[in-house]
């Protein structure tokens, strides 16, 4: 199944997607407000029941609006790692993402003032269904409620200040998250979907699920060994790739672009690049 979380004449919701329309189960007969405390409930599946919506009508929010968490897993394809010059390691290298960065399908990257270097970074986006703390690979894909697009829209000058990746993956407005959280049984094989990014209309990256150097089970048990999970946290599984800042010379998106995180099975989000203030 497809779910959104939208807003809709002045209210914020959650439904299902049903073709052209949208079910709207939230706060309805006692069902909980927001698509992550429907996963915390265990409400995903079943036949939907509530108002229909034309689906053009609402305005699209991230996946999940508000998670307590999103970790981001950086180098996780062998061509991007080659790309970036990073040694091989042994375990994922892990940053995060603040919930404020996150937009929905329906709004504009936007291109901070105090830089000119905004990249894109296609990647699977993870959501978590079943919270749990040192989860074991074997278990790790029951802990999952569906899968997203997700743009890991990088300010790269910033990112390379330090060591550090944080102030360059938490600027405002530089995460798309969408357009649905699709849950595995609509997908097939994972290890053969594929992930590509569309810069206004030529392909820059693209690379399957299994180049990844850690595949979700190991991402997820990794993680979990560390923090606890909770439902409707968020994980960035990583980029491919063919990066603007590894181009020769490189290509950084500006105000007017168009970047598409397009993911078999699961679907494409499409953002309008726009400079800050605009």
């Amino acid at each position: 199944m497809r779910y959104i979380s939208f807003e809709y004449d002045g209210r914020r919701s959650w439904g299902c997607v049903e073709g052209d329309q949208v079910v709207d189960l939230g706060g309805e007969d006692g069902a909980p407000e927001d698509l992550k405390r429907a996963i915390a409930a265990g409400q995903l599946g079943g036949a939907p029941r509530g108002r229909r919506i034309p689906r053009a009508d609402v305005r699209l929010l991230p996946v999940i609006p508000n998670p307590a968490k999103i970790l981001c897993v950086g180098h996780n394809y062998e061509s991007h790692r080659v790309e970036t010059g990073r040694d091989k390691t042994q375990h994922p290298s892990i940053f995060t993402r603040f919930a404020d960065t996150l937009i929905g399908a329906d709004d504009p990257i936007i291109c901070p003032a105090v830089s000119t270097e905004l990249d894109f970074e296609a990647e699977l986006a993870v959501v978590i269904g079943k919270g749990g703390r040192r989860i074991s690979e074997a278990e790790a894909m029951d802990h999952v409620a569906g899968v997203a697009c997700f743009n890991d829209a990088s300010v790269r000058d910033w990112q390379w200040h330090t060591r550090q990746f944080i102030p360059g993956k938490n600027f405002p407005g530089t995460a798309p998250f969408g357009p649905e959280l699709v849950t595995l049984d609509e997908i097939g094989a994972l290890d053969q979907v594929r992930v590509e990014s569309v810069l206004n209309g030529t392909v820059m990256q693209s690379a399957t699920l299994d180049h990844m150097l850690f595949p979700i089970p190991v991402i997820i048990a990794y993680i979990s060994a560390f923090t606890p999970l909770s439902p409707g946290d968020v994980i960035a599984t990583g980029t491919p790739g063919g990066v603007g800042a590894k181009r020769s010379p490189p290509v950084w998106m500006k105000a007017g672009d168009r970047i598409e995180v397009r993911i078999s099975g699961v679907g494409a989000l499409s953002s309008l690049i726009q400079n800050e203030g605009q």
